[in-house]
């Protein structure tokens, strides 16, 4: 690829004002501020919109009528929608499914990581190994208690990328610990810990806490739960969904509040739904319904995913808290990157990887650039 330049402002995550961004061979090879033509190579355009990193969303389970599953077509065909949404790598990521479904979802990953569109960078495992007391729309069935040697089938495939697990579980310390190991990054969510027993975690190791405030004990006065824990201790991160349906945005400021735009990422944790109309949807086999208000719930009413997509949930972000644009950007880029430990990803930077989004002054998605080529372009009817 010879190099080009795109010239506009650019936010690094942190503003740079009017500057120019080199592409070259997928990566960025140089930065140049108050750039002259001849500081730039021959090829070169003008951008309208602001240029900023691309987004990564670490926790999604599905959106335009795709359920995540053992399906490479279909997470290939996922991989290229969520380019609409500025997304330029994810997390596939799998509920707690019966044991012979794991091999096949990871198989499924490897054959279609290469595919064009965002990237997938490996598989988010939500579960199985999580509370009953808190399973949310999780199949009691599916759940199960840590298992280190089915722990050591699934990171052996070099796939899995993060964990969800519920910290109080027998033998959870010691899942946390061959994570880490294994380069996997280890959640707290769908957990009944107390205040103590997150911190354990904590103190073994857990870094991320999985969608803030949902499926987890709550904050009280005399027994501050797994959301007090995660909230004020500053050697985790954690996610949230922005749709204004999970979290009410009290709740979302006073999370912002206390984690900043460094500790707290914007997920989607999304379904099939996401993007479609309201009706009847799939969640890993089981029946939900999008609602008019744009809620997806079980049949028992029990929130199952949101139809959330990750440009929404940045300006949400920026409408709800009343934040620069800059800092809704970071938590969908930077801070994400940071939890899975890739510096190659989230920032505008000479080296990082050339994953590019460019917003409207509207916040709209008007181009996604993945490695240094454009995989969505134009307006389009809004999916959100």
């Amino acid at each position: 690829m010879k190099p080009y330049a795109l010239v506009g402002e650019v936010l690094a995550p942190e503003p740079l004002g009017r500057a120019a961004v080199v592409i070259q061979n997928g990566r960025i090879g140089n930065l140049v501020r108050s750039p002259r033509s001849g500081d730039l190579p021959h090829m070169r355009r003008e951008v309208s919109g602001t240029i900023c990193p691309g987004f990564i969303d670490l926790q999604i389970n599905g959106a335009f009528g795709i359920d995540v599953g053992p399906n490479p077509e279909a997470l290939e065909n996922l991989a290229r929608e969520l380019a609409k949404t500025g997304t330029t790598s994810f997390l596939p990521t799998l509920i707690s499914s019966p044991q012979g479904l794991y091999a096949d979802f990871l198989d499924a990953l490897k054959d279609a990581s290469r595919s064009s569109g965002a990237r997938i960078l490996g598989a988010h495992l939500e579960g199985p190994f999580l509370s009953p007391a808190r399973k949310g729309a999780h199949d009691p069935a599916n759940l199960r208690m840590p298992d280190k040697g089915m722990i050591r089938d699934l990171v052996g495939s070099d796939v899995v990328r993060m964990m969800t697990l519920a910290p109080e579980l027998p033998g959870a310390l010691e899942a946390i610990r061959l994570l880490l190991d294994n380069g996997v990054v280890p959640g707290a969510g769908h957990t009944d810990a107390t205040y103590e027993e997150v911190l354990g975690a904590i103190d073994t190791g857990l870094c991320m806490g999985t969608h803030l405030y949902n499926a987890m004990s709550q904050l009280g006065h005399r027994a501050p739960g797994a959301v007090g824990a995660l909230l004020t201790d500053e050697r985790v991160r954690a996610g949230i969904i922005a749709d204004g349906v999970h979290v009410h945005e009290g709740a979302l400021r006073v999370a912002y509040r206390q984690k900043g735009p460094e500790s707290l990422a914007l997920v989607t944790d999304a379904m099939e739904a996401a993007g479609m109309p309201p009706g009847e949807y799939k969640l890993s086999g089981r029946n939900v319904c999008l609602e008019e208000d744009g809620a997806v719930r079980l049949p028992d009413g029990t929130l199952a995913g949101s139809a959330l997509t990750m440009d929404r949930a940045v300006r949400n972000a920026a409408e709800i808290l009343h934040i620069p644009m800059q800092d809704a950007v970071r938590m969908v880029t930077e801070t994400p990157a940071r939890v899975l430990g890739m510096p190659e990803k989230g920032r505008i930077a000479p080296g990082a990887d050339a994953d590019i989004v460019v917003l409207g002054g509207d916040g709209k998605i008007e181009e996604t650039i993945v490695a240094g080529e454009t995989v969505y372009a134009g307006q389009e009817e809004d999916h959100t």
